[in-house]
């Protein structure tokens, strides 16, 4: 799915934001139920794990800029207020959405922005999960359940909507 986050970033690199997720530094300072999510899973928090893991790949980084970084703790950047006022800002009505996991974050993102009034493009191709059923399961709801604030599409797809 690299090459197509790739084939999308390329066209429009100065209104991408890529959202990386932070975990905490330690299982102690997690909150609520992220306390016992990282104390089951300590080998995820910064102090356990190689800080290069919490980079964006080379490949994307060269974007860096035009392209932005919000880092979010929670699954979903629709609690960080700045990245909703941004793209309140540049008068941002639809998002593509690309990454993983699909069941996970995606997800998260997915009806983060549904919730603020965003249009979603979901190109398939360009997003990801661990598990073949999740991801599929995950496919099939956007479609079905959220297919009037939701599109679904392949990047070639996107691509050639994008021509002028």
């Amino acid at each position: 799915m690299l090459p197509a986050v790739e084939a999308l970033v390329d066209i429009r690199p100065a209104r991408t934001i890529f959202t990386r997720f932070l975990p905490p530094y330690s299982e102690d300072e997690a909150v609520g139920a992220w306390k016992s999510y990282y104390q089951k899973w300590a080998g995820m928090t910064r102090a356990q794990m190689a800080p290069e893991l919490l980079d964006l790949v080379p490949s994307l980084a060269r974007y860096i800029p035009p392209a932005a970084v919000v880092d979010k703790t929670v699954y979903s950047p629709r609690f960080q207020p700045h990245l909703i006022r941004s793209l309140r800002a540049a008068n941002a009505d639809t998002i593509v959405v690309t990454g993983g996991e699909t069941d996970v974050c995606v997800a998260a993102t997915v009806m983060g922005a549904i919730d603020h009034g965003l249009q979603v493009v979901l190109p398939i191709d360009a997003v990801f999960g661990s598990a073949d059923e999740t991801h599929d399961a995950m496919l099939r709801i956007f479609q079905s359940r959220f297919a009037l604030q939701l599109v679904t599409c392949t990047t070639e797809e996107l691509l050639e909507d994008w021509k002028p």
